[in-house]
């Protein structure tokens, strides 16, 4: 695509690099069958070749408007047109390159700009939302029924930690809203690595992401988060801190494929910063999904299911691939093959590439659409009448359980019951 950047933008980073993502695009519109809000609004506005037309138009300099932000606010960034793209078009990084340049161009009225400023300061601070956590969940008797579905009910006890026993070793990040909302997932992954012979340790300075500010438009703010946790992990990175042999992790762990996605990002994102991008990038050459440490051991010829013949009381599954996985990360079928070899029988998903409409804070902000797409994934999930639902990030798993009965959990957390129950056979 020809594009003709505007004096304000064309000499910055950020100009060359969405320059030659537009250029990339060709405009084939094979993107228009995997967005989601397409299927649901019909506008071509509001699907990944429209908004990179309106974002072609604002890097030119013609006039933004707050139609051009609805458009772009209505975006999940589920990136499934990526997964599509026959010319490799980078839309995510575009798309949040485009955000940035219009929240400054167009601002926010004092509603939506409180709104955001309260989940930058709530969502990303672990005991400010364990705290607000607590609270809801006091008066949730009191509430009346739709907005206790809002505050979801305490979590499952998260079990033992093993201590650092092994010469393996490696990070983990313990997330944000995760630790309050379900422990059991970092516990039960801990658990699974340490039967593996591998400890898993946590930095105790290391907390959010970055994403939620990052991708709510305060990008610096985002970017803050990522240098601080640069800084938490490099010491267990020199081998300055490690294990018990002396070495450094081998890994930073994730178990929540929303964090991994961004953190796998960090050096893309730093890569101008002199004091960051090496560092940032070594981070990112370093982390992994869970899914990814436990295929590699498997592959390895580890054994870690000693017997998988399927318990048929608990082994019907629907599992349900996040956007971030599934597309961020590109990491399919990887689960799915773990969970199979542990003797779980999975339930067909129609339209799996689809997404459930959490996609982070997006729930909170579009919630008409992120409805519609909830009861549509819930309906392709309980589909094949699967006795629970498991999933690979902590928003998709508050969002989808928020929707149905079934129990929804971590697939971690059911697989670290199944090798304790295979154990005690």
């Amino acid at each position: 695509m020809q594009t003709n950047l505007a004096d304000f933008i064309k000499n910055s980073p950020e100009g060359q690099e969405a320059e030659a993502i537009l250029r990339a695009c060709v405009h084939c519109g094979f993107c228009l069958a995997t967005c989601p809000t397409y299927q649901l609004l019909g506008d071509e506005l509001d699907s990944p070749r429209g908004r990179i037309y309106l974002i072609k138009q604002v890097l030119e300099g013609q006039p933004v408007t707050q139609k051009t932000q609805l458009h772009l606010d209505r975006c999940l960034t589920c990136r499934a047109c990526e997964t599509v793209c026959p010319s490799g078009v980078r839309y995510g990084r575009l798309v949040d390159i485009g955000r940035g340049i219009v929240e400054k161009q167009v601002g926010r009225t004092v509603t939506a700009s409180v709104m955001r400023y309260a989940l930058r300061q709530t969502l990303p601070d672990s005991d400010v939302f364990a705290s607000l956590l607590k609270l809801g969940r006091l008066v949730r008797p009191l509430l009346p029924e739709k907005l206790k579905l809002s505050i979801p009910p305490a979590a499952l006890t998260p079990g033992t930690w093993p201590a650092p026993r092994h010469p393996r070793t490696m990070l983990m990040l313990d997330g944000c809203v995760q630790p309050a909302l379900a422990p059991n997932i970092n516990s039960s992954a801990a658990r699974v690595l340490d039967k593996l012979g591998i400890s898993l340790i946590k930095a105790e300075n290391a907390g959010c992401c970055g994403a939620v500010s990052y991708h709510l438009n305060a990008q610096q703010e985002g970017l803050d988060h990522m240098r601080r946790n640069v800084d938490a992990w490099w010491p267990f990175l020199e081998n300055k801190t490690g294990n018990a042999a002396g070495h450094g992790v081998e890994a930073i762990v994730m178990t929540a494929s929303g964090c991994g996605v961004t953190v796998k990002e960090y050096g893309h994102l730093l890569r101008h910063d002199p004091k960051y991008a090496e560092k940032a990038a070594r981070i990112s050459e370093l982390t992994r999904d869970i899914s990814e440490i436990l295929a590699a051991e498997m592959g390895k010829g580890v054994p870690l299911f000693s017997n998988s013949a399927p318990d048929t009381e608990k082994s019907k599954l629907s599992f349900h691939s996040p956007c971030t996985l599934q597309h961020g990360m590109q990491i399919r079928d990887v689960v799915e093959k773990i969970l199979i070899t542990a003797g779980f029988e999975l339930t067909a998903v129609p339209d799996a590439h689809l997404c459930c409409g959490s996609a982070g804070t997006y729930s909170i902000l579009q919630p008409e659409l992120s409805q519609q797409l909830l009861k549509n994934k819930l309906a392709a999930l309980e589909s094949g009448n699967p006795v629970q639902i498991v999933t690979a990030n902590i928003g998709c798993l508050m969002h989808l359980q928020s929707g149905t009965p079934l129990p929804v959990r971590h697939w971690i957390e059911v697989l670290d019951e199944k090798i304790e129950k295979l154990e005690r056979v």
